[in-house]
């Protein structure tokens, strides 16, 4: 399932390139576009972009960062 995202280089000019949907780092599933879920840096190293869905905030389900390993709630 992916989308497009439109991009305009030059008048009349149309470039259309696959955007992928954010999957949760908690559930892995997707996030469907319109869902009220979050994207934040990880808050130990700041440097991995942590994605979560509206339920795993909701349910306070656990992620782990990839790159430092922190986990958090």
């Amino acid at each position: 399932m992916s989308q497009y995202v439109l991009k305009q280089s030059e008048p009349g000019i149309r470039i259309e390139e696959a955007a992928s949907p954010p999957i949760c780092d908690s559930c892995h599933r997707l996030m469907e576009p319109g869902e009220y879920g979050i994207e934040f840096y990880c808050p130990n190293c700041g440097k991995v972009l942590i994605k979560r869905c509206k339920k795993c905030r909701k349910l306070v389900v656990e992620y782990t960062c990839p790159n430092c390993g922190f986990r958090g709630p």
